[in-house]
């Protein structure tokens, strides 16, 4: 059975959250909805790729589709924090089905600047073409009688941002449960420093605002996935972030275990799809679809 679970909303600026696992990757999928008029917001939905073959499924976004229908939403955004690593985003798939706009932060240029550098793709990753709303910092929109703010929260990847609706917050690769601390910042363009400083603007939102994570994995002594904890929450017991940790400390520890994980093993597949919109390459003459691989750049 899916792994799908609700957090209610408390009140008229508080929105219903619904946190879907897929368990392959480990990612959360987010569906964020006005209680008032059932307008969605789908966050991070995964497209399957196995990176054995190759091959494509949609079970997860699926289940986010099906999760919509049952509780009677209407999908108006379509909405990713960054581009992936370790997942293909459902972004452009989820557009055709649904016919809602897509977005992004817009600092997804700079990131495939560099991607484009490091694949030797001199005219591709059109972030207008792919995107239909590119958020500046700062930005707000509007969710049904919700309105959500757009904050860039640097560190994991250059352009990752942070969406803020109500009492809740979906704060992607930055923080993970507090059992786990927090999540990797040595991509191309990523930095510890600037993780900290996001972590910190995050944490100084009310004690009682909701954070939902992007992935996890587990921890000892846990069983269960988990995604969400409070402000408070992670102040008194994150491992890598509670109250009392100095910057210089978690700088210190975040690039220790940084030094020591391998890549995602969809990763270079996975960069080259989510920078076109969760779009593959234009089909060859063949009819296929083929990608690149940087040999030896990593």
């Amino acid at each position: 059975m899916p792994d799908i679970r609700h957090s209610p909303s408390s009140g008229p600026e508080s929105p219903d959250v619904w946190g879907c696992y897929e368990p392959v990757t480990g990612s959360i999928q987010y569906v964020c909805a006005c209680p008032a008029t059932k307008k969605a917001a789908l966050i991070d939905v995964v497209w399957g790729l196995d990176p054995k073959s190759y091959a494509t499924d949609t079970a997860a976004m699926d289940q986010v589709l099906d999760l919509c229908t049952r509780e009677g939403l209407e999908v108006v955004w379509i909405l990713d924090t960054h581009p992936h690593a370790d997942h293909v985003m459902a972004s452009a798939r989820l557009k055709e089905l649904t016919g809602a706009p897509n977005a992004i932060g817009e600092r997804v240029r700079d990131i495939a600047g560099l991607w484009r550098e490091i694949y030797h793709l001199t005219n591709a990753l059109d972030s207008e073409r792919d995107f239909d709303r590119l958020f500046a910092d700062g930005e707000t929109f509007e969710l049904g009688d919700l309105t959500v703010e757009v904050e860039l929260t640097p560190g994991h990847t250059l352009g990752s941002i942070t969406f803020h609706a109500g009492d809740a917050s979906f704060v992607h690769d930055t923080l993970m449960m507090p059992d786990m601390g927090s999540t990797r910042a040595d991509f191309p363009g990523g930095s510890a420093a600037e993780l900290w400083d996001s972590l910190q603007s995050i944490l100084s939102r009310p004690p009682g605002t909701r954070l939902f994570v992007g992935h996890d994995y587990g921890a000892e002594g846990r069983d269960e996935p988990a995604w969400e904890a409070t402000v408070a929450e992670h102040l008194e017991r994150n491992r890598h972030v509670r109250a009392g940790t100095t910057r210089a400390e978690f700088i210190a520890t975040r690039e220790a275990r940084d030094a020591t994980l391998p890549l995602p093993n969809r990763m270079l597949a996975a960069l080259q799809i989510n920078l076109r919109g969760g779009r593959l390459p234009e089909a060859e003459a063949d009819g296929h679809h083929y990608l690149k691989i940087p040999v030896g750049r990593f």
